[in-house]
């Protein structure tokens, strides 16, 4: 089979449209994990063992189950229980759940490497505990995890093929739509591989930014 060079051509617009699909995918996606990550980092540091122990279940249920089962969960099972999702809101909350329980991990990481001295210092300065954690260790916890965040960034970018199991228009939808009209799926597939590399390495850059800066920040 010869490569179509006009094949492809013609297909970059549709693929663009189920990349810019992916992209939001990803951005509500991580929205989601960022803040449900930081939520399930502070509960798993309680005290009480009623609060602590169920969300340390539910992040290693989610973190040791597939994302495509969850995925199928959301969308087939809720609507049967009264809670029906469009396909993007599916696919955002299924990846958001999903990089929560990693992020998680990588939030507790970094409040665990807060110096014992700032908490020390915090407390010797009477600073509430809200206070405490919003102005001391919270600011210092995410600025050492931000690299690692932004890793996952591109993990859930790479993870939105999943998505197309939920009927979400992303690139690989577009690609087995198109190609079940034309048959070119040499040509579908390498232009969307390239789509994928270009975004990748668009969102990996800021990361890598990120890393080095922090690394001059700690050298």
């Amino acid at each position: 089979m010869t490569f179509d060079w006009q094949a492809a051509w013609d297909a970059v617009p549709p693929l663009l449209d189920g990349l810019v699909v992916a992209l939001w995918a990803t951005a509500l996606g991580y929205l989601v994990a960022l803040a449900l990550g930081l939520v399930f980092a502070l509960l798993r540091r309680s005290g009480r063992a009623w609060v602590r122990l169920p969300v340390a279940f539910v992040v290693e249920f989610v973190r040791s189950t597939p994302l495509l089962v969850q995925l199928f969960f959301l969308f087939f099972v809720l609507p049967a229980v009264g809670l029906e999702l469009s396909p993007l809101a599916t696919g955002a909350i299924g990846l958001g759940v999903h990089y929560a329980t990693y992020t998680s991990e990588v939030y507790r990481a970094g409040i665990d490497g807060v110096p014992a001295g700032q908490w020390e210092a915090a407390k010797a300065l009477s600073l509430p505990r809200s206070r405490t954690w919003t102005r001391v260790v919270l600011p210092q916890a995410v600025a050492r995890t931000a690299p690692a965040l932004g890793n996952y960034a591109i993990a859930m970018f790479k993870d939105t093929p999943q998505l197309t199991v939920v009927t979400v228009a992303e690139v690989l939808s577009v690609v087995k739509a198109v190609g079940a009209q034309n048959f070119r799926y040499l040509e579908l597939i390498t232009v969307a591989g390239v789509l994928y590399l270009v975004t990748a390495l668009l969102i990996a850059w800021p990361v890598r930014v990120a890393e080095r800066r922090y690394r001059k920040g700690t050298a």
